[in-house]
């Protein structure tokens, strides 16, 4: 049997699955501590029923993901705005200090990745799919530049890239503790308080999901216009950057207007929609995600299960060694350090919110330091996605 879904059975669907990974997520202590996002849980779900299906041969679901790629887009322009140089500025030297490392991360990611796949005779952009793209990246970048790299011929891009996405997660939260644990008691720190003398976690900025925000229709719709504006004037942009012969994220030309907006509000002081934007690019980043994981084609993985292995464990020593020798030696060589250390653990192979939990586990124990509390968002959130595409988009233009 075939199902051919249309454009509304299609987003009932996909509401359903994000609505039964909500409902997972609470009742799975192991999800909610690594910070697996429900739309990772529900699509992962759909796509295991998808595997099962197709492998019995029962029946064929086909779903209409015309609004996938505008998901993506918006929540990418939403990102855009975020690109405040006002802001950059005001955080400080430390700021620019960990940026730069979070590139040389993102850079020395992909080019294990790149070396590995040439090691095991696959196509080299597929070791992409386990370097920045899913780890500093996250899902939103492997559900982007997987099908991207498909289209240029790297079967089965998209799998791989959201499966590395979903493992860096975990791990990222996992080698966290364990790199700072190691740097603490290792090289015997001065930390704000023992161990044993436990404090209540500190909650940083919007990461907590119950934390509701108050906004105004009149907001939301501004924040609307302005995504639209620059995902309209950023489709122009991006048909001028193709003429140049080099492959560009569908978005790239969103980003760039969408930057250069933010930075025109900043330089006439008028007041900008932050909040309301951040939320609309959420929303959009939800549904583009349940979408991704529910068109995953896990069969395609079968061939792959050991490479895939050993490039995503070297990826973890990777990560590992870079945050305990160069970040700990580069941001202090001191306890802040180790925060530090931490937090890139959670950044560079999950995501932001893995980096704020990983602070959380850790001056929970040892005490509270402010420092990487700013920074690390600042990098995570503004700035890296900007560095990480552009980076990513050197390496496909460099290989192919």
């Amino acid at each position: 049997m075939t199902f051919n879904l249309n454009i509304y059975e299609t987003m009932a669907l996909v509401s359903l699955i994000l609505y039964l990974g909500k409902f997972l997520r609470s009742k799975s202590s192991f999800l909610t501590k690594y910070c697996i996002p429900p739309s990772v849980v529900g699509g992962f779900v759909f796509a295991l029923f998808m595997l099962a299906i197709e492998m019995t041969g029962v029946a064929t679901i086909n779903l209409d993901i015309t609004l996938q790629s505008i998901f993506m887009t918006t929540f990418f322009t939403s990102i855009g705005f975020t690109a405040s140089l006002k802001i950059l500025k005001q955080g400080g030297f430390k700021v620019v200090i960990f940026l730069g490392l979070a590139a040389l991360l993102v850079a020395l990611q992909n080019t294990v990745g790149v070396s590995l796949a040439s090691v095991f005779s696959l196509n080299p952009l597929l070791g992409l799919c386990t370097g920045s793209i899913p780890m500093v990246g996250g899902h939103g970048t492997a559900g982007s530049f997987g099908p991207m790299l498909e289209e240029i011929g790297v079967v089965g891009a998209t799998t791989v890239s959201i499966a590395s996405a979903t493992f860096g997660l975990i791990m990222g939260s996992i080698i966290g503790g364990l790199v700072a644990r190691l740097l603490i008691h290792g090289k015997k720190l001065t930390t704000v308080h023992d161990e044993s003398s436990k404090m209540p976690p500190t909650q940083v900025g919007d990461y907590n999901e119950e934390n509701h925000n108050i906004l105004s229709l009149k907001c939301l719709i501004n924040a609307a216009c302005l995504l639209f504006i620059a995902m309209g004037i950023g489709s122009i942009v991006s048909d001028f950057i193709q003429l140049t012969g080099l492959t560009f994220p569908s978005y790239i030309g969103a980003m760039i207007v969408a930057a250069v907006m933010r930075n025109l509000y900043d330089f006439t002081n008028k007041a900008f929609v932050e909040k309301e934007i951040e939320t609309l690019g959420s929303l959009s980043l939800s549904f583009f995600l349940t979408m991704a994981l529910m068109s995953l084609k896990l069969w395609q993985l079968f061939d792959l299960a050991l490479p895939l292995l050993v490039m995503l464990m070297a990826q973890v020593i990777l990560v590992g060694l870079f945050t305990y020798i160069i970040v700990f030696s580069v941001m202090g060589k001191n306890y802040e350090a180790a925060v530090f250390a931490s937090a890139t653990c959670g950044f560079g192979m999950g995501a932001t919110p893995n980096a704020i939990a990983n602070m959380d586990e850790l001056t929970n124990r040892y005490g509270f330091v402010p420092t990487p509390y700013f920074v690390v968002p600042l990098v995570g959130c503004l700035f890296i996605d900007f560095v990480n595409s552009f980076i990513i988009t050197l390496f496909i233009n460099f290989i192919s």
